[in-house]
């Protein structure tokens, strides 16, 4: 076998023990699954979020028309007992942040928001025909 078929096959192995993250234990360590729906009246995101509620999320409209969701709780159950020390003592940290650009025909100032069954669900109205021709704008030539 020649050298670089023998590193050929040896250095993937060597990536892969060093970049196994099986033996660490991450909870919450993935970004939650996202649908994104459109009908005749609105866009809607909706985010698998099991276990939080509104006070865990920050959602904004930047001014580069982007939305912006991001979360981020912070769990820790502690256990007060003076005659006893921990042996174990859990806590969990998760942060997301997600950035999407708004279609053209999304009235901002009408989105909104809901936690629902463990579902972040954000409703983006859109423009009537009608209000999408007021945003256009004529430019006079002199």
């Amino acid at each position: 076998m020649t050298a670089v078929r023998r590193y050929q096959t040896w250095l993937p192995e060597v990536f892969n023990d060093l970049f196994d993250t099986n033996w660490m234990i991450r909870p919450n360590a993935t970004a939650p699954a996202i649908n994104v729906i459109e009908d005749t009246d609105a866009y809607k995101v909706e985010f698998a979020v099991p276990g939080m509620n509104k006070e865990d999320f920050c959602i904004k409209v930047d001014a580069e028309n982007q939305l912006i969701v991001a979360m981020e709780k912070k769990q820790d159950s502690k256990e007060e007992n003076k005659e006893t020390r921990y042996l174990r003592h859990e806590f969990s940290y998760s942060k997301f942040q997600q950035t999407m650009i708004l279609p053209d025909n999304v009235m901002k100032e009408k989105i909104e928001a809901q936690v629902e069954n463990g579902v972040l669900i954000i409703t983006l109205p859109k423009m009537s025909a009608e209000e999408e021709k007021k945003t256009e704008k004529y430019i006079e030539i002199k």
